[in-house]
């Protein structure tokens, strides 16, 4: 009888890392609990060549030693590396799946080595600079012991960013003495003068660009990530084998002479000293079917047998593959597989979690930041540590929450214990009175709280320290300077309640908004300035004119927008404090940033009033040249016009808006004695100021724009756009006709009510099929009459309609429109003379089955989620989104939806999936468009929100997160993350905007002094 297989747990399902971030063996599931038995320490020498010690069980396996060193290392893309020892004379990885105490014969007498395993193909993949620096210190000793050979140039160029690294710009005389002093490659004093040549082109790289541009430079050479295996072909000839993420490798020496594809290698195998690779039957081949090496023992065939099935596994598969069952009575075979997460996991697993970036300091780094920019890997704080560091697997077994040191908002650095770090060859000086306001851990060079004595000669900060911790001595072997600040010498978790990582003050993120938006403002700017001229302005067709108007004006917000954005995303580098965020001064605030740009914006507010008169020449242009009219058209069909043209030039107007919104928030959260308050309530009265002077353009041209909108979207209409014709409502009503209850489109104006239908068209274009004038209409409550829910109906001069709503609230707030509408039309003097000259030539023409929906729902939504499909021409509009999402949207909505626009980074769930994917999400238009970077030109989708239910998740869809609301339509579930409590907020509000209408009195209110 077959034993059920055991439930997965909610946590199991949705992947949750319950214990270690760094875990490299069945993620979501909690490490064993440690046998009992006699400890050994371990020594492990770090890829800075320090050694650190730890005390594990003899009976542990090889992954709790390992999950210890990622640990200590704080280290989350542990997976790349791996531990090796040297075994009769041959290198041997640790196997993280057996006991220790079955590999290591004397354990205290063994030294392993902490290194690079896998090798990916793009530096681009590792998503961690500490990552990115531990692979930056491999290639340092590749190069140096002679692994890693290549030509002299390029021997240089990497020894230039090394040093780049380690020492800062280049200075001849520092450059020269440093190379003396220090050994990178064979022969270097032969390359000498190329090497300096080299580094005086690198000025400017912070040590973390200079690991990337090392990365960049040396995945481009043959020997790259490669560990040699001598053998032997058939013919007695000596080669080297290797293995890479493509495949295997032969090599003549240090030339690559054959590779054999993952795609094509059939089966690798090896019986006593050979080594055979098995491969698919190829016609066009000259190879055999199975090819043979010969190599020194049976143990070197293994170790390279299980580095071959190890890198095939990582690099090829989706997970990590499971295990064989143990045969009754015999084996065949080895039993060994890869154990531990596939690079599409790892990738997958740090997109999805949110760390907390904990600065590292690099072992002999002697440069200082460049102005105006951080580093964030420089020298910190050391954290107290007495002469020998143990490490025990206690923490890991006994308390394995002690350990998740990533992702935690619970957990901050502790500064608190640290001493001063005397340069190479320095006597290490008495101790430093701390400033009574913060502690320093890191330099930022143009910081007014850092004197010139606080960097010593040879560029190294000096940590400041409590005056109880000068009791060590110049003998005392320091920690490993990758080590985490945040464990202690027992493993255990630090923590300071008085200091934490990053800013938490409502101001900061307030501040971020402002960041966030103004990257999307600029972006948007660019689709005037940049693809519209391109594709365009460029062209005979368009008038002189229009390009005076719009490109003219355009350009020079756009530069000036362009920096704004840079000096936004300066101080917001310097309010996170990469390498200093504990220190209090006048980076932690925005104001002045924000007054500064608001009194340069006056001078351009011309510009500004000029863009509304671009709107309407516009217009203009496209009526009098039908081939420009096709170019517009063909520019709005383009993934980078992701919204109408013309509101993309209405954007302007509506960041103003948003400018005033920020500061009314900032000053509404500064106490008036605060340093920021009084910047920003100038910036406010400012931005107030120009606000006034356009509000009466800004209402006129948001109605001008919304009629030119529905234009497109309607058939059957000549001149929809008239003197004093306001745009009110739009939406579905059910017209009772003679065959009942059919769908209509209804568009309300404050003269006229049109009834459409959904043509069938390539277009998807609505045909009018009636008019109905306001003037001299009644509207009465018809649901006794007619036996239909929500039904009301509409008594014109003419003829008189019934219509039903598709709930209550919408039945009101159509009667609640139309009756202030009718109050509009009176106000009128007389009735109007024919204010729409339709051009309806045959209303019966068009029969009312053929009216009836083309598509589904989940037709829709497929065109609107999917990344390959795209929407029908003027499919997306808001108008067919509320056709198929039977709901209705007010011109206050609008508003309301230009008032709330947001952008910045969220986390996307879908209902059935497992992990989080990380977007960039912009909030425009009554849909969120989703980007995978805010750098990206056009969204890869979007989500329209007209008719979603807006919800906060309930326990039963074990959604464990903080900070998690959820938007669901029909079978359409999605759930979304935010980063803090106060973008969580910011996200409800706008979504809320959009997903439930806004009061219906504000439709006369919005001319009032505060429009929005």
């Amino acid at each position: 009888m077959v034993e059920p297989k055991p439930r997965a747990s909610a946590a199991q399902r949705l992947e949750a890392q319950e214990t270690l971030g760094i875990s490299t063996l069945d993620p979501g599931h909690r490490p064993p609990i440690m046998p009992p038995g006699r400890h050994v320490t371990i020594k492990v020498r770090m890829l800075d060549d320090t050694e650190e010690v730890f005390d594990i069980s003899q009976r542990a396996s090889g992954k709790v030693l390992f999950d210890l060193v990622c640990t200590h290392l704080n280290l989350v893309e542990g997976d790349y590396f791996g531990l090796e020892y040297q075994d009769h004379k041959m290198m041997v990885w640790l196997d993280l799946l057996k006991p220790i105490v079955k590999q290591l014969r004397r354990p205290k007498h063994v030294v392993l080595r902490f290194v690079v395993k896998f090798f990916p193909p793009d530096h681009a993949q590792l998503l961690e600079e500490l990552t990115r620096y531990l692979f930056a210190l491999q290639i340092k000793h590749d190069l140096a012991c002679g692994r890693l050979t290549c030509n002299d140039s390029s021997a240089a160029l990497l020894v230039s960013h090394i040093i780049q690294s380690e020492i800062g710009d280049f200075e001849e005389s520092q450059s020269r003495q440093h190379l003396l002093n220090n050994s990178y490659i064979p022969d270097q004093m032969a390359l000498m003068d190329k090497i300096m040549e080299f580094h005086s082109n690198n000025g400017g790289q912070t040590p973390a660009e200079s690991d990337y541009q090392l990365l960049e430079v040396v995945r481009r050479l043959e020997l790259y990530g490669v560990r040699l295996h001598p053998a032997k072909d058939r013919e007695g000839s000596k080669q080297s084998l290797a293995v890479a993420h493509t495949g295997v490798l032969v090599f003549q020496g240090h030339t690559k002479i054959n590779a054999f594809n993952w795609s094509n290698v059939r089966k690798l195998s090896f019986k006593r000293k050979r080594f055979l690779i098995k491969l698919r039957p190829d016609l066009n081949s000259s190879y055999q079917d199975t090819l043979e090496f010969l190599m020194g023992s049976r143990d070197c065939c293994k170790v390279f047998w299980k580095i071959c099935v190890e890198y095939h596994a990582f690099f090829r598969l989706f997970e990590e593959p499971k295990a064989r069952p143990k045969p009754v009575l015999f084996t065949r075979g080895s039993s060994f597989r890869f154990s531990g997460r596939t690079q599409k996991q790892v990738i997958d697993y740090v997109k999805d979690s949110e760390f907390k970036k904990i600065p590292f300091e690099r072992r002999n780094n002697l440069s200082i930041p460049h102005n105006n920019s951080i580093s964030l890997f420089n020298y910190r704080a050391e954290v107290d540590s007495p002469p020998r560091r143990h490490w025990k697997e206690s923490v890991n077994a006994e308390d394995p929450s002690a350990l998740r040191i990533r992702g935690s908002p619970s957990i901050q650095r502790n500064v608190g214990h640290s001493e001063d770090r005397p340069g190479p060859g320095a006597e290490p000086g008495p101790p430093r009175q701390p400033h009574p306001d913060h502690l320093n851990t890191g330099v930022v060079s143009n910081s007014p709280h850092l004197s010139a004595s606080s960097v010593n000669s040879q560029g190294i900060v000096n940590g400041q320290m409590p005056v109880e911790l000068c009791g060590h001595s110049p003998d005392v072997r320091q920690p490993s300077p990758l080590t985490s600040p945040l464990l202690n010498d027992a493993g255990i978790v630090r923590t300071d309640d008085e200091e934490e990582r990053f800013p938490t003050d409502k101001a900061y993120f307030i501040a971020k908004e402002l960041l966030t938006t103004e990257r999307t403002y600029l972006k948007d700017l660019e689709v005037v300035t940049v693809s519209f001229q391109d594709s365009v302005g460029k062209d005979e067709a368009v008038p002189d004119s229009l390009k005076s108007t719009i490109f003219t004006n355009f350009a020079p917000l756009y530069r000036f927008q362009s920096v704004f954005l840079r000096e936004v995303e300066q101080r917001l580098a310097l309010w996170e404090g990469c390498s200093n965020a504990h220190i209090k001064g006048d980076y932690q605030r925005i104001g002045d940033v924000m007054l500064k740009h608001l009194q340069g914006l006056k001078p351009l507010t011309a510009h500004l009033q000029k863009h509304s008169e671009a709107l309407v020449e516009l217009e203009k242009a496209c009526r009098g040249s039908p081939r420009l009219e096709v170019l517009v058209r063909d520019f709005e069909l383009q993934k980078v016009c992701y919204i109408p043209l013309n509101v993309f030039i209405l954007r302007p107007l509506h960041r103003l808006m948003h400018y005033k919104q920020i500061l009314e928030r900032l000053c509404k959260h500064y106490p008036p004695a605060h340093v920021d308050f009084r910047d920003c309530r100038a910036a406010l009265a400012d931005v107030s100021e120009v606000v006034s002077q356009l509000h009466g353009s800004m209402i006129k041209m948001e109605n001008f724009q919304k009629l030119l909108e529905l234009m497109k979207d309607l058939i059957g209409i000549d001149n929809l756009v008239t003197p004093g014709r306001e745009f009110l409502r739009l939406g579905c009503l059910s017209k009772l006709s003679g065959k009942g209850l059919q769908q209509r489109m209804f568009f309300l104006f404050n003269d006229v009510l049109l009834y459409t239908s959904r043509g069938m068209t390539a277009t998807n274009q609505f045909k009018v099929h009636g008019q109905l004038p306001l003037y001299g209409m009644t509207i009465r409550e018809s649901e006794d009459e007619w036996g239909v829910p929500h039904a009301f109906t509409l008594v014109g001069q003419r003829q008189s309609v019934v219509v039903a709503a598709s709930s209550l609230s919408e039945m009101e707030k159509w009667m609640e429109d139309i009756n202030m509408a009718i109050i509009l039309a009176e106000s009128i003097n007389g009735p109007p003379s024919d204010r729409l000259a339709s051009s309806l030539t045959d209303n019966k023409s068009l029969t009312e089955d053929s009216c009836a929906e083309a598509e589904s729902e989940d037709d829709l939504m497929a065109s609107r989620t999917s990344l390959e499909r795209q929407a029908p021409h003027r499919g997306n509009t808001t108008v067919h989104v509320c056709w198929h999402r039977n709901t209705s949207v007010s011109m206050v909505d609008f508003s309301v939806a230009v008032e709330n626009q947001l952008s910045g980074n969220l986390l996307r769930k879908f209902k059935n999936s497992n992990g989080w994917q990380k977007l960039w999400v912009v909030f425009t238009n009554f849909s969120l468009f989703f980007y995978k970077t805010h750098e990206d030109d056009y969204p890869l989708a979007s989500l329209p929100l007209l008719g979603y239910s807006f919800t906060i998740p309930t326990e039963s869809e074990n959604i464990h997160k903080d900070y998690v609301f959820k938007l669901h339509f029909k079978s359409h579930v999605y759930y979304f993350r935010s980063e803090s409590e106060y973008n969580f907020d910011r996200w409800m509000e706008v979504i809320r905007s959009a997903t439930v209408s806004a009061s219906h009195n504000r439709i006369l209110s919005r001319k009032e002094s505060r429009p929005y």
